[in-house]
């Protein structure tokens, strides 16, 4: 439904997922992008340099941490980059947003963006499920099937 809010444009096409954090997830976009400045820009190579989404991220009982909202929304968009490759695309690189919870400009420390979490009371550092699902994609170079399941 489009909307103007402080002079700026806002248009959130109805069926389409959000983040917990309320952005859109379009991984066609993604996808549609690579394609069209790849023809726009023959040889250029491309650098996906941020791409990632806040989840509800906690740490569970046993200390880990189980990112679900991150994980998908990586593989969508790591899928579409795949399909993109495939099609033409001269997509050279991608990077993950972000490595570290940290400080973010607009909501300080409430949204956590990173593969690994931080404690930013001690500083400790615990690796999310996210950050051993991408690092599986860069070790095999190529995006693996969800799980069936999914850890409690």
């Amino acid at each position: 439904m489009p909307g103007i809010e402080g002079g700026v444009v806002q248009y959130d096409p109805e069926g389409m997922e959000h983040t917990p954090m309320g952005w859109l997830i379009d991984p066609e976009g993604l996808y549609e992008l690579l394609l069209r400045v790849s023809k726009d820009a023959p040889g250029l190579p491309l650098y996906i340099t941020e791409n990632g989404c806040a989840a509800e991220d906690y740490v569970n009982p046993d200390g880990e941490v189980y990112d679900i909202e991150r994980i998908k929304f990586l593989h969508l968009h790591l899928e579409a980059a795949a399909r993109a490759i495939r099609d033409g695309a001269s997509l050279a690189g991608y990077y993950v947003w972000s490595l570290l919870d940290n400080f973010e400009w607009a909501y300080g420390y409430q949204k956590r963006f990173g593969i690994v979490y931080v404690d930013f009371a001690t500083q400790r550092r615990i690796p999310k499920a996210s950050s051993a699902f991408y690092a599986g994609i860069a070790r095999e170079n190529a995006v693996p099937p969800l799980p069936d399941s999914w850890p409690a």
